[in-house]
């Protein structure tokens, strides 16, 4: 279910001087899969709510253009053909109008059709052809939410708006216009493997077009040297990251790469470390179940009391409530 930029087999402590500049390296580990998807059919007048989600959330309107209204934002008018990513699962309404009463969207009706994927209803099911067919799905990141790359994303991300940045945007749109067109055999299995696909291509095309901003962290990724350093420590947060051996990727002194890091990322090595140490726990316990002591372990934490405070102080809570909160 999962398409990928790819994925590094090995971490190591410092990155060669040739192959995959430092944003390439950490892209390479990004990995996006479908958590659900869902063919609504829609009557016009409608709208829908989607409250906030721990997990992104992918739109696709197959036909019949809308109006998307995202936290903090005007409404936006959506195309037959556009497809919107917002990275963080924000809270948001599609309508037919914006003027119309939103509806939440787990009031709707849904007929399973495969594993993870579902028919939903918005009128009874003779209520005549819809006005609106769009595809919609959830997806998780194999980041954590506060992760850097994430967190400086905007809360909607519109796949028209890149198109123009990478061929590679339109011809999917192209293509899944064509699957809803034709409603052959299996179509909402192949627009769910198309849907990951094109947020992966959504999602580089962004950071394509992030990469041009002069500040930041991915200006700081761009920096000779230090984003080197923010590769390493993204690629394998679990090891024993000292300024030493940071100053050793980076192949300059202690105190000139503590400057340089501090003045590009705007926090010193140990802070940032720590915190990225810290987003990694978090997942493993909250997403894959692992149990608090082996965390401590990999993370090479000398006893799960120091690991808890570490984790608490990062993160506002203590590591056992990981999961609870993350459901």
């Amino acid at each position: 279910m999962l398409d990928r930029f790819s994925s590094p087999s090995t971490a190591t402590a410092a990155l060669p001087l040739t192959g995959p500049d430092p944003l390439t390296q950490i892209l390479l580990g990004l990995r996006l899969e479908g958590v659900e998807y869902g063919r609504c059919l829609m009557h016009a007048p409608w709208a829908v709510s989607f409250p906030p989600q721990p997990t992104a959330r992918f739109h696709f309107v197959a036909s019949g253009g809308c109006w998307l209204h995202a936290r903090g934002q005007d409404w936006v008018q959506l195309n037959a053909g556009d497809a919107v990513l917002l990275p963080r699962g924000s809270a948001h309404v599609l309508a037919s109008a914006p003027d119309v009463q939103a509806v939440n969207i787990a009031s709707l009706g849904r007929d399973t059709v495969a594993d993870d994927i579902y028919l939903v209803r918005g009128a009874a099911a003779d209520a005549g052809p819809p006005t609106h067919v769009m595809f919609c799905g959830g997806m998780q990141f194999n980041l954590d939410p506060f992760h850097p790359l994430l967190a400086i994303m905007p809360e909607v991300i519109r796949a028209g708006d890149l198109a123009q940045r990478d061929p590679t945007v339109p011809v999917l749109l192209e293509a899944m216009e064509r699957e809803v067109a034709l409603n052959r055999i299996g179509a909402c299995g192949i627009l769910a493997r198309m849907a990951d696909v094109l947020a992966a291509s959504i999602i580089r095309a962004w950071v394509e077009c992030a990469c041009s901003n002069p500040t930041g962290w991915i200006a700081a990724l761009r920096c000779p040297g230090v984003g080197k350093v923010l590769a390493a420590i993204h690629t394998a947060p679990e090891r024993d990251w000292s300024v030493p051996a940071l100053a050793n990727v980076m192949g300059t002194s202690r105190s000139r790469f503590a400057q340089a890091f501090k003045d590009s990322v705007g926090e010193s090595p140990a802070r940032y470390v720590a915190k990225i140490k810290m987003f990694q726990a978090r997942r493993w316990i909250a997403q894959d179940g692992m149990r608090v002591t082996v965390a401590a372990d990999r993370l090479g934490y000398d006893s799960e009391a120091s690991f808890s405070r570490a984790f608490k102080r990062v993160i506002g809570h203590a590591p056992s409530l990981a999961k609870a909160l993350a459901e």
